[in-house]
């Protein structure tokens, strides 16, 4: 049976809210390179693109046609970064939740509702909905997931090209046996986070 993603959305647009914000990061479990968050508004009535869902279960390619799409259509979207440095000094947990703060503070006007991936609110006073698996429940979650994925990806496959030996264009910086095993060989790159235990 077809999941209604758009059920939470159409809640709250009845409440009269018309400007939710979905969120989500990628790259939390990563070994290296930033954590990116992802925040889309869509008008209230907006029927998302087909297939829309967790940036996980989807292609590459499809992927980058839903990025696209939402890109063009949507009401807002915004894509913030918090760098591996920064995940080191501060704790990932705290930079994942920095960086959907970035994506809610891009935002003008700002937005009157948020739809936050996982268990962990903002410390914001907008009100706000923690959905675990959110990605998969909500549309307006699942498109700042295809947002934050791209783009991360596409960050990972630059810096492929300055460190090959790694595999990022294929594992994206996730905790691989080829990533481990590189960094075995040839240790940790500039842009490895150092709080994590890479071996």
């Amino acid at each position: 049976m077809e999941v209604d993603r758009l059920h939470a959305e159409r809640q709250v647009w009845s409440e009269g809210f018309s400007r939710v914000m979905g969120l989500d990061e990628v790259g939390r479990g990563c070994l290296c390179g930033p954590v990116v968050a992802a925040g889309v508004i869509f008008s209230p009535g907006y029927e998302p693109p087909a297939g829309l869902r967790d940036s996980k279960k989807l292609t590459r390619e499809n992927r980058e046609r839903l990025a696209k799409e939402i890109r063009e259509t949507c009401l807002f979207w915004s894509v913030q970064c918090v760098s591996h440095q920064q995940i080191d000094r501060i704790n990932i947990l705290r930079a994942s939740l920095l960086a959907m703060q970035q994506c809610v503070d891009a935002a003008d006007p700002a937005p009157d509702m948020l739809f936050i991936d996982g268990n962990q609110p903002l410390n914001l006073l907008i009100p706000q909905q923690t959905m675990v698996k959110g990605d998969d429940r909500s549309a307006t979650i699942a498109a700042a997931s295809v947002l934050a994925k791209v783009f991360r990806d596409d960050w990972m496959q630059k810096l492929h090209k300055e460190f090959p030996q790694y595999g990022w264009d294929r594992n994206v910086g996730y905790p691989t046996r080829e990533h481990r095993e590189a960094l075995r060989e040839y240790g940790p790159t500039p842009y490895h986070r150092m709080s994590f235990r890479l071996l």
